[in-house]
């Protein structure tokens, strides 16, 4: 691990201020604009970054960084910062939130700068409005219960797919009285909501694994939730309660995860491996591991053992796309695209 220069530093920064102005969070492109303008000025930001060791971009320093100010605010330990900020029940004002989000900071440095060798982890729920029609296209072409493997599963929460309400635009799937409702804007053709879909058993992996029914734990998935987006952090805590109890995510890498759970395809099931925006984030050689265990189990798929790869992955910053690979045949199709948290859904079908 290498520590990025400052100008790629600003770069990363000027890069992520209006995909998050895009994402509809004015408050986090703000505070950014403000860091950013700290990191050019060689303030408490610069000092900060100037340990930080890993991408520029891929590596979410951006993101680490407000995530580790706002964890402050949540454990209640900067209320100059609290008296303006959302996740504390106050009001934005400018420039104030700017400056004591930079006071934060400076007070706070020895404590925040080992938060920030953690990874970003948001376990984004509403993900599963786009990928629910590709697990019911697997169960409908296979007509058998899905074996769901998950690996980037953080805090197991899409696992849990199954036990979700759904409202896609006008269309609706799923148990009215489910303690969780995700909705989205929908375009395009209905996914297969008639598909009478069974899931069989649910696995997961992730190299630093989040316990959501551990308030602690919990916190640290929120403080990387935008504070504008009241709606997101409700999904969350609402997923989070209705946990069965921790879900099953192993601390294992997704190469070792894959290569060891697609060895033997048990007949009877259809074995669905998926994950949502996180491949950008696992090395090269990882993903190369990943995709051969993926195809060498395919070709020893059977129409009573068929192996599925289900992915909603950014194929770069404005969009996810979800494509789905079915063996034994393996093509590569693209079912539909989204918005990185799942606000709308463009079904293809």
């Amino acid at each position: 691990m290498t520590t990025p220069s400052r100008e790629a530093l600003v770069d990363a920064f000027e890069k992520q201020i209006p995909a998050c102005r895009d994402a509809g969070s004015e408050l986090t492109a703000r505070l950014m604009e403000r860091s950013l303008e700290d990191l050019r000025a060689g303030g408490p930001v610069a000092r900060l970054l100037s340990h930080f060791e890993g991408h520029p971009f891929l590596d979410a320093p951006c993101q680490r960084l407000l995530g580790a100010v706002q964890g402050l605010v949540l454990a209640g330990k900067a209320p100059e910062l609290a008296r303006y900020h959302p996740f504390a029940g106050g009001t934005p004002e400018w420039p104030a939130i700017g400056d004591a989000f930079i006071a934060a900071i400076d007070a706070h440095l020895d404590e925040i700068a080992p938060r920030m060798a953690r990874q970003v982890q948001t376990n984004e729920v509403r993900r599963c409005c786009g990928l629910l029609g590709g697990f019911l296209e697997v169960a409908r072409e296979t007509g058998l219960p899905l074996r769901l493997l998950e690996i980037g599963s953080s805090a197991g929460l899409i696992l849990y797919w199954d036990r979700y309400r759904y409202e896609l635009g006008p269309h609706r799937f799923g148990d009215p009285a489910s303690p969780l409702t995700l909705a989205c804007d929908w375009s395009g053709p209905p996914p297969a909501l008639a598909t009478r879909v069974e899931v069989a058993s649910r696995q997961g992996c992730d190299i630093a694994p989040i316990d959501a029914t551990n308030p602690a734990e919990l916190r640290f998935i929120q403080s990387f939730y935008w504070a504008d987006q009241a709606e997101r952090m409700a999904l969350l805590e609402g997923a989070a309660k209705a946990l069965p109890g921790p879900a099953p995510v192993e601390k294992i890498g997704g190469g070792d995860f894959v290569e060891r759970e697609t060895a033997r395809l048990p007949e009877g099931v259809a074995t669905v491996l998926h994950h949502s925006t996180m491949w950008w984030y696992v090395p090269r050689e990882e993903q190369r591991r990943i995709t051969a265990a993926m195809e060498a189990a395919g070709e020893r798929a059977t129409p009573r053992a068929p192996l599925a790869w289900l992915r909603s992955e950014p194929p770069g910053l404005d969009l996810v796309e979800i494509r789905l690979r079915l063996w034994p045949g393996g093509e590569d199709r693209l079912l539909g695209r989204a918005q990185h948290h799942g606000r709308w859904v463009e079904w293809l079908g």
